[in-house]
């Protein structure tokens, strides 16, 4: 959309912007910069010029001049010479104080900077397994030479890696050949693959919500339609419960799941039963017997997202999703397990799906690097050696974050995970959003809770992964007291939604 902003409706939109919690400039930067997230002011709009703007508002020229200049720098407002300043998203790393080299990476948005001195709170990743991925590199070179003489593309992917896959499936319990598994850059890729073979634009996709958000995104740029299934609150409503201290686990609606399956019959369901992102609950063997039963009843292919399976924190058991049903689709990768610069993700399914996922993937790339393969065939081999001390530092990191929230923000109520790499909070107002656009300005970034649901829900609740040592977890606490006061001190800054009923988490 473009058009204009006359001073009027934008003094409108911006209400009591001007309470006096910090310099006005700021002030009128921080409420503008809000109304472009929330959607509320579109973009590429030619905002007012400083100066009617100034007058319309009763305030100097210098003021607004200022406030335009600080969106600029946080890439907000985009202009040309002589033309109105523009409504923006920042699309290449903002500029933003403190930062070396200024990139502010937008709450979630996927590839842009993040400045240094900025704890990074967006992503659930963790650094490298660092000496076990280097020996897996180096056995890798070693075997390389008998591999050259090929031509190196293969859209199955290598064979040892294949086999080490299938493996690891079998000894769970899922009985699965090399056949079964398709190599890919990642989940994300595999998960792309999927989608092109099984969904075809404006096909209907179930998800639960929240839901994974780069999954979320893959759906909306396949042309597909998610179909949102909201899961339930937490049982005791929240970090106060002696249920929820315990990691007491709500589960899925699975009646809600069985009938969104049966009335809108959606080409595929995309589900993450294994220390699910970002609440981090594990799906029970019954409701993933019943779910997979109602996907066959419906003709839905079932998706299951398996990224965080390794990632038990609480030794709890469970079942693989396909060894309910042959139909199912499982999508793996060693990202969260060992680290994300592996890029090294797998599809399991029948052979016959396989085949068509093969097919599929060609018109994407003709097959993934050999050398990262060979590599990646060891770690899957030796995939206990460097989990334990991971999970072990990871609990240690959760269980320091859960008392951090209980001691500097007492309303707000985190579920305890059971697995995975983050917390998700229930906050006592719907300021998400607003949080995570004053975060930077605290030394933090954040994932606003939107960015994991469809249609703006999700602002009472923002994810916050342990991925970060204890020391930095408590400077990240308390930057988030420190954003939530000033909040708290500046009303203008929250959005006016209705509350939420505390028994809902969408």
């Amino acid at each position: 959309m473009s058009g204009s902003l006359n001073p009027s409706s934008l003094t409108r939109l911006l209400g009591k912007w001007n309470v006096g919690a910090s310099p006005a400039y700021r002030e009128l930067a921080d409420v503008v910069r809000l109304l472009i997230l929330d959607g509320r002011l579109p973009l590429d709009v030619a905002l007012p010029s400083e100066r009617s703007l100034a007058a319309t508002l009763g305030i100097s020229r210098t003021t607004v001049t200022a406030a335009y200049a600080l969106l600029r720098e946080q890439g907000f407002l985009s202009s040309g010479q002589g033309s109105r300043s523009r409504s923006c998203i920042p699309s290449h790393g903002p500029a933003h104080p403190g930062g070396n080299d200024g990139g502010l990476r937008l709450s979630g948005a996927p590839g842009l900077a993040v400045p240094d001195g900025i704890l990074d709170l967006a992503y659930a990743s963790l650094p490298a397994s660092g000496e076990v991925v280097h020996r897996a590199f180096a056995a890798a070179l070693t075997e390389l030479p008998a591999l050259l003489p090929g031509f190196g593309y293969d859209a199955l992917g290598v064979g040892p890696l294949r086999e080490a896959i299938a493996a690891r499936y079998t000894a769970a319990g899922v009985p699965t050949t090399a056949g079964q598994i398709l190599v890919t850059s990642g989940a994300q890729h595999a998960l792309n693959i999927v989608l092109r073979t099984l969904a075809g634009r404006s096909g209907k996709v179930l998800v639960e919500h929240p839901s994974y958000p780069n999954a979320l995104d893959a759906i909306r740029a396949a042309g597909c339609r998610p179909v949102t299934v909201a899961m339930p609150a937490a049982h005791g409503g929240g970090a106060h419960t002696e249920h929820a201290r315990a990691g007491g686990q709500a589960g899925w609606d699975l009646e809600a799941m069985e009938s969104a399956l049966l009335q809108q019959r959606p080409s595929m369901a995309y589900v993450v039963p294994d220390f699910h992102n970002p609440t981090g609950r594990l799906m029970p063997d019954a409701q993933r017997r019943r779910l997979v039963a109602a996907a066959v009843a419906s003709g839905t292919v079932l998706v299951a997202d398996e990224t965080l399976r390794e990632l038990n924190l609480d030794g709890a058991s469970s079942t693989p999703m396909a060894a309910f049903g042959p139909a199912v689709v499982s999508l793996g990768s060693l990202s969260k397990s060992h680290w994300a610069g592996l890029r090294t993700g797998w599809i399991r399914a029948s052979e016959p799906l396989i085949q068509r996922f093969a097919a599929a993937r060609t018109t994407l790339d003709l097959g993934g690097p050999v050398v990262e393969q060979l590599a990646a065939a060891h770690l899957v081999n030796d995939l206990a050696e460097p989990l334990p001390a991971r999970l072990a530092a990871l609990r240690g990191n959760r269980d320091c974050l859960l008392d951090l929230i209980r001691g500097h923000l007492p309303d707000w109520e985190p579920e305890r995970p059971v697995g995975g790499l983050s917390v998700w909070c229930r906050l006592p107002a719907p300021v998400s959003t607003a949080l995570a656009v004053l975060a930077p300005d605290f030394g933090i970034r954040l994932a606003a809770g939107p960015r994991f649901g469809v249609g703006g829900a999700f602002e009472y609740y923002l994810r916050l992964p342990f991925t970060l040592p204890p020391e930095q977890l408590e400077s990240a606490v308390l930057a988030l007291r420190a954003a939530q006061d000033r909040l708290d001190r500046s009303p203008q800054l929250r959005r006016n939604l209705p509350a939420q009923p505390a028994a809902a988490i969408a």
